[in-house]
């Protein structure tokens, strides 16, 4: 038997809930229905897509690889539904698009794959880099549209900004660490605690803020640009992190595991939205983008 978009809807709820009653609720349906597909879809792929204990499920390895073609194949179904209902097809023109470097790899990119092939015949260029200078080009002309992080804008009289994902900070643990008995952690546990700081999107500034709040000064073991080399430094043991929750990915490039907790106390979000220069309409094309850009959020 093969499977069913009912159930890539019901595997991709509880991979995202991290409980069966959790998805059941967020799809208005009774949780032994969720149950009997998640083990119907196992079944089929003959793998095992969650391992059970007594708090919830935790996705496997397996189960998250799959996950990505599941979301792959639930936005292609969205897409095609937008196709037959929304009269894009005779858009033509171009969009310039600017995106921080945090936001590029895990917003940006599922946002053009959608408008790309809702919109065949625009033309779309990128370009990646600073907040600030994002907000330069916008208000310049030079940029249609950004999708950044917006929670350290600096011309908001300028922009016009619609949020569409806020992310919490989680602290990153490797696999086995002393904290990953816990299911919520202090700022004080992590005093002494060696920390990667990732260095883009101000995310180090706002860490050692944070952390100076609670009295902390933190104990930086490594700083770097890139994402994935805090992914792989905190699941080899090297030290923790704090970062955005949008970021959090269960393994590393080389399949170590990284655990996730929250932290007890006032911690600040991440928020990222589209923005685009106020005083005049943006364009149909610009229009297009930002609705979405919605639909990303709608479908998270």
């Amino acid at each position: 038997m093969a499977f069913t978009l009912k159930q890539l809807r019901y595997f991709v709820a509880v991979a995202e809930t991290g409980t069966v009653s959790g998805a059941a609720q967020a799809l208005a349906i009774s949780q032994s229905a969720v149950t009997e597909a998640i083990r119907d879809l196992e079944s089929d792929l003959g793998v095992q897509l969650f391992d059970r204990h007594p708090r919830g499920l935790d996705i496997t390895h397996k189960g998250h690889q799959f996950l990505r073609h599941a979301s792959s194949i639930l936005a292609g179904v969205s897409d095609a539904r937008h196709a037959l209902t929304e009269d894009s097809k005779d858009l033509k023109g171009k969009l310039n698009v600017g995106v921080t470097s945090l936001v590029a790899g895990y917003v940006l990119s599922d946002i053009l794959s959608r408008f790309r092939r809702a919109n065949p015949q625009v033309e779309v260029t990128a370009v990646e880099d600073s907040g600030d200078y994002l907000e330069h080009l916008l208000v310049g002309g030079e940029l249609d549209v950004a999708v950044m992080v917006t929670s350290n804008m600096r011309d908001r009289m300028a922009l016009q900004t619609e949020i569409i994902e806020t992310s919490p900070y989680q602290l990153w643990l490797p696999n086995g660490h002393k904290l990953t008995t816990r299911t919520s952690v202090s700022i004080e546990d992590l005093t002494d605690e060696p920390m990667i700081m990732l260095r883009i999107d101000e995310i180090e500034e706002a860490t050692r803020k944070l952390l100076s709040a609670f009295g902390a000064r933190p104990r930086v073991a490594f700083r770097t640009r890139s994402v994935e080399a805090v992914r792989s430094l905190v699941a080899t043991g090297a030290g923790i992190a704090l970062l955005p929750e949008m970021v959090y990915r269960r393994w590393s490039l080389e399949g170590d595991r990284i655990v996730s907790r929250d932290v007890s106390g006032s911690l600040p979000v991440v928020q990222v939205g589209t923005v685009w220069r106020k005083g005049a309409p943006p364009s149909r094309i610009t229009r297009e983008f930002i609705m979405t850009a919605q639909a990303h959020k709608n479908n998270k």
